[in-house]
């Protein structure tokens, strides 16, 4: 009896191991801006909201509608709400126009959030192989709760195929696209 117990055992350690995902893949926050006048503001980045098909590591892939499925053995670093939270703190940082950039529970005292929606984060298969990537964002001014403005990032980019590497490099070119323009677009607005 025991024999069969551990051999039960040893049958779901190696399903769950199975499960695991073989490699993880990460995202480049944007780079290489124009120097400019550093504002003696600090702007905290939210956790972004995403429903539960995008609020997971696994690596989306969107098909006949909205038909959601995933990329096997293979996930983000992280949930993708994080990873794109840290891709967008890293951008701003590498804006060095900022006082401060963070997160909640750093610390800071801060001037603007800056609140984001994952609304697409995949690789769209209908029609040709192409990451599509849009964040719906609102900068608020945390000294008195208005919004300051609120604007749809979105792009684009053909992945030439199906494969988790072309589609997470594509990801990352259609990422920092976004992360490029939500970061001039709050350097305009502070």
């Amino acid at each position: 009896m025991r024999a069969l117990g551990l051999a039960c055992g040893c049958l779901m350690l190696a399903a769950c191991a199975s499960t695991a995902p073989s490699a993880l893949y990460g995202l480049r926050a944007a780079s290489g801006f124009d120097a400019g006048p550093k504002r003696p503001v600090q702007v905290l980045v939210a956790t972004p909201r995403a429903l539960s098909a995008l609020d997971t590591s696994n690596i989306a892939v969107v098909d006949k509608g909205l038909a959601y499925s995933y990329f096997p053995q293979a996930a983000w670093t992280d949930q993708l709400s994080n990873v794109v939270q840290a891709g967008l703190v890293q951008t701003l940082e590498n804006t060095n126009r900022l006082k401060g950039v963070g997160l909640a529970g750093e610390g800071l005292l801060i001037d603007f959030q800056l609140q984001t929606e994952l609304r697409s984060f995949q690789l769209d298969v209908q029609g040709g192989n192409r990451a599509v990537v849009e964040i719906a964002a609102k900068l608020v001014n945390d000294r008195n709760g208005r919004a300051v403005d609120s604007r749809i990032f979105t792009a684009t980019v053909p992945a030439g195929g199906a494969s988790v590497e072309q589609a997470v490099s594509a990801l990352n070119q259609a990422a920092d696209q976004v992360f490029r323009e939500m970061a001039v677009w709050v350097l305009s607005k502070v």
